[in-house]
């Protein structure tokens, strides 16, 4: 296992130890830290006789929780959930979040809306000063299809910088998200702080679903380091 591996795997296993209790309803986040935090998961249940109803993001998050024998749920039978454990692809020193570089993004925060807590768990390189540092792709942006290109030129029009129609990677034409709908990566320009307003101002605009930008959402975030260390932040 190479070190960035290493430290995914010590951030999921740090927070499952840490958030997961018997008798809790988790969400299951996407991504490939979260496949760490599934395999933990598994392990203390077996060990321990854990008894978890776990709700996923994602195909491939219900596929790990499927492959690993834990009890899949939906929100239809536990709209509420003790703690949801996703991953990030960058995280500021406020607490702002980027996700959705996987496509999950309304999943992920329909979940993380619905728990009591929000656990990121990520490795060293998601953790940044402010967001764009060293996430370079893009705030991404869940849309409906017949929407994309109004909704792009408002965004240009309104905030500056570039939208770019995520491509599918295995068939031509754009990326389909679990929900049927297009995502639109957002290249911003330099000097936006107030992210909670842009956040709100962008989800005003007709025919955008939801944002990659999860704000005051995260109650804690552990980050893998290249020592084998875990660097936390509230």
């Amino acid at each position: 296992m190479n070190l960035l591996q290493s430290a995914k795997k010590i951030a999921a296993y740090k927070a499952v130890d840490e958030y997961v209790k018997s008798d809790s309803i988790i969400g299951i986040g996407s991504g490939s830290t979260v496949v760490y935090a599934v395999e933990r998961l598994a392990e203390r249940a077996r060990e321990e006789k854990l008894n978890v109803v776990c709700i996923p993001t994602s195909f491939q998050a219900r596929q790990l929780i499927i492959n690993h024998g834990l009890f899949l749920g939906d929100l239809e039978t536990h709209p509420k959930l003790d703690c949801a454990i996703d991953g990030a692809d960058e995280v500021d020193f406020q607490m702002n979040i980027i996700k959705g570089g996987g496509g999950c993004l309304l999943q992920e925060k329909v979940v993380a809306s619905c728990s009591e807590q929000l656990v990121i768990v990520a490795d060293y390189t998601k953790n940044s000063e402010k967001l764009g540092e060293q996430y370079k792709k893009g705030i991404p942006i869940e849309v409906v299809p017949m929407a994309y290109k109004p909704i792009q030129q408002k965004i240009e029009k309104i905030f500056g910088g570039s939208t770019v129609l995520r491509m599918a990677i295995a068939k031509m034409g754009p990326l389909v998200t679990d929900n049927g709908n297009f995502i639109l990566d957002w290249n911003f320009p330099e000097g936006i702080n107030n992210w909670e307003k842009v956040n709100t101002e962008i989800l005003l605009i007709p025919g955008v679903v939801e944002t990659g930008l999860f704000i005051k959402m995260a109650t804690k975030a552990f980050f893998g380091m290249l020592d084998g260390s875990v660097k936390e932040r509230t």
